[in-house]
């Protein structure tokens, strides 16, 4: 029994009931029922006509744009940004302070030189907690002549610690000595249960830092999300020589430069223009291609390690490549596909235990993201990540994998319910969205349109492990069909981003929305239902 505040009781038996009353209200009571459901699949595959208007030049922002430029001064903060810890009650606030130095010869500053503090509570004027954390410099160095060098701005990391669940907070960051930022706010994730989400999360990838990318962020903002996904391939300052010359495909244009150069100011650029989001809404990334960044030493990823803080250490990961964490009754899984990821490796083993430790009576839905796609059928990266499919997916459907997000391919599809190619009730839905406005432009061609097929040698990705792994994955043994493949239930080229809301512990609504439309309309809107009693998790011990 328990006492409420007014006096009355209730009995736990009554409290149950209410509970499951929430958690697994009639669809009629929120749904739209124009709106389809996979109740309703699988779907006969559609493909939208590509609109040639909108295949123009996806043109980056330049350094003299104001959205761009560094506006602070001295030892400020700036390009602040959240992101989750594993649970409700702790939180990542990250930020730059000190400019960047790129030459021949640079010198890093020294992160012990400012201290990393975050001043933080429940009212605006009374920020009566401190929270401190660390800091870091990286370096993006290369050993030829001409080449230049980075040095990045000092980078802060602090995690606050016994926070409320569903609560605002205001919160200030920097050094006091040296400069501190204006107050800045966040609301926390709700506990985690069946009956308690995020109200709407955002999810995007292949961003880049373009006006096409402008689009998408000021679309995504104006959607309010309480969370945001990034799938991969952030900056893509990897599109740049060092001393800035860029071009949207590096191999025709640089194929002769003695190392794949980057131009690291794009990342400082595109954490400026992404603050007034992430400075508010966590942001949660897992590595691209893009971020891979070959340097002296045959260093890689330094950039995307160090400017993002990832909740690996609380998840038990011991990599930035992969992590998990819970957003009220959802438990994210954020795989890594550029780090081994074969069934003897640490990757797998610690995603057999995180998933083991899933329980779905605290948070019945299951979401996995990684970068490269399992599922798609444009001719772009085709197959690319089917070595680490085979690796992977008999895991993942064991467990009852609900959602996947993936980017790489420049375009949005939507998939019917499926696993090992084949239609399946019970596999996860997935959904490729690397549609978020990056120069390389969109995808438009199909594996099974005449032609377009590639050669199955030419598919393996040298980040990926460089290893061919075949598969059937069509009736006739083929390695692309010749017609949409079932399993393809929605494709179309177009730049955007997808909201996902989860309404009950069983139907979640996911809506993609497209750069060229009104925030009333939508390209692709579907219920997304669980079905726990036909398709009930089933562990394997691989």
């Amino acid at each position: 029994m328990s006492l409420h505040r007014d006096g009355s009781i209730t009995t736990f038996l009554g409290l149950q009931l209410l509970l499951l009353f929430f958690c697994f209200l009639s669809p009629a009571s929120f749904s739209d029922a124009t709106i389809p459901s996979t109740l309703d699949g699988p779907f006969t595959p559609v493909t939208i006509t590509l609109d040639t208007s909108l295949r123009g030049k996806a043109v980056d922002l330049p350094d003299t744009d104001p959205r761009v430029q560094r506006y602070v001064t001295g030892f400020q903060p700036e390009q602040i940004s959240l992101a989750l810890s594993s649970n409700y009650d702790s939180i990542w606030v990250s930020w730059i302070t000190g400019e960047f130095q790129i030459g021949m010869n640079v010198t890093p500053l020294d992160p012990t030189s400012i201290a990393s503090i975050v001043q933080f509570g429940t009212f605006g004027d009374s920020l009566i907690h401190t929270a401190t954390g660390s800091s870091l410099v990286y370096n993006q160095l290369y050993p030829f002549e001409g080449l230049l060098n980075y040095t990045s701005g000092i980078i802060h990391h602090v995690r606050i610690t016994g926070l409320q669940p569903s609560t605002v907070y205001y919160y200030r960051c920097g050094d006091p000595s040296h400069g501190i930022s204006k107050i800045h706010h966040f609301k926390t994730m709700p506990v985690s249960s069946p009956s308690s989400y995020p109200s709407r999360i955002a999810i995007v990838g292949d961003t880049g830092l373009t006006y096409n990318t402008t689009a998408t962020i000021s679309h995504l903002v104006q959607n309010s999300p309480d969370l945001v996904l990034l799938v991969g391939d952030v900056s893509y300052a990897n599109l740049y020589l060092t001393n800035g010359t860029s071009s949207d495909c590096y191999s025709c244009n640089f194929s002769n430069t003695p190392i794949h150069e980057t131009y690291q100011p794009r990342w400082d650029y595109w954490g400026r223009f992404m603050e007034n989001l992430t400075s508010t809404v966590p942001l949660m990334v897992v590595e691209g291609n893009h971020e891979l960044e070959l340097q002296a030493g045959n260093k890689t990823f330094e950039a995307y390690s160090s400017r993002f803080a990832f909740p690996y250490i609380e998840s038990g990961s011991t990599s930035t490549f992969y992590y998990s964490f819970n957003a009220g009754g959802i438990h994210f899984v954020m795989l890594g596909a550029y780090i081994d990821f074969d069934r003897s490796g640490e990757q797998y083993e610690w995603l057999r235990m995180d998933l083991a430790k899933f329980n779905r009576s605290v948070t019945p839905w299951l979401v996995v993201t990684w970068h490269p796609p399992w599922y798609s059928t444009y001719t772009a990266h085709y197959k690319e990540a089917e070595c680490m499919k085979v690796a992977m997916e008999e895991l993942l459907y064991s467990y009852g994998t609900d959602i996947v997000f993936n980017g790489h391919v420049h375009a949005y599809e939507r998939s019917n319910r499926v696993y090992n190619y084949q239609l399946d009730p019970c596999g996860p839905v997935h959904i490729v969205i690397g549609d978020g406005g990056n120069r390389e432009k969109m995808a438009i061609e199909h594996t099974d349109e005449p032609g377009k097929c590639p050669d199955p040698l030419s598919t393996p990705d040298a980040a990926l492990g460089g290893q061919f792994c075949p598969s059937n994955s069509t009736t006739t043994g083929a390695f692309c069909w010749d017609q949409q493949p079932p399993y393809s239930a929605l494709r179309e080229s177009s730049f955007g981003h997808g909201i996902l809301e989860m309404k009950n512990a069983t139907w979640a609504l996911w809506t993609w929305h497209r750069n060229q439309d009104t925030n009333s309309q939508v390209g692709d809107q579907i219920y997304i239902v669980r079905q726990p009693d036909l398709c009930p998790p089933h562990n394997v011990t691989t």
